[in-house]
């Protein structure tokens, strides 16, 4: 599934659109490797970090119930990336997401033990995209 570009960095949409990068798919399909990254941090004007940020967030918005929200929660919860998400227990991930979702309820309602352990099975098997 692809997203818009604002979805993964809003504060990056102006950059990325200059460069022709407009959804989720695109960023990918451009930043999936170093030298992507590289090539459109120059295009960009923006730093490295950010594009390989935005470019985990995107990879972990193309499993089935990710949307922007999950991702930024799986983030704050420690799972920056697919691969990372692959290794996770369930009961455990599930936990930490409700106690950084905690009192500000960043998302409501925060995804269930059955919802982090279907994420964590297509991480499993989805095709990676992203190589270090």
């Amino acid at each position: 599934m692809s997203y818009p570009i604002a979805s993964v960095c809003p504060s990056c949409e102006a950059s990325f659109k200059a460069a022709g990068v407009r959804t989720t798919a695109t960023l990918l399909q451009r930043a999936k490797d170093p030298k992507g990254r590289k090539l459109l941090a120059a295009e960009t004007g923006l730093a490295g970090p950010d594009i390989l940020r935005a470019a985990n967030r995107a990879d972990l918005m193309r499993l089935r119930g990710v949307g922007e929200d999950y991702a930024r929660l799986l983030e704050a919860a420690g799972v920056d990336t697919v691969k990372a998400l692959r290794n996770r227990n369930p009961g455990n991930l599930a936990k930490a997401i409700a106690q950084v979702n905690g009192g500000d309820r960043k998302v409501q309602p925060p995804p269930s033990e059955r919802m982090v352990a279907k994420w964590i099975l297509q991480a499993k098997t989805i095709p990676p995209v992203m190589t270090y």
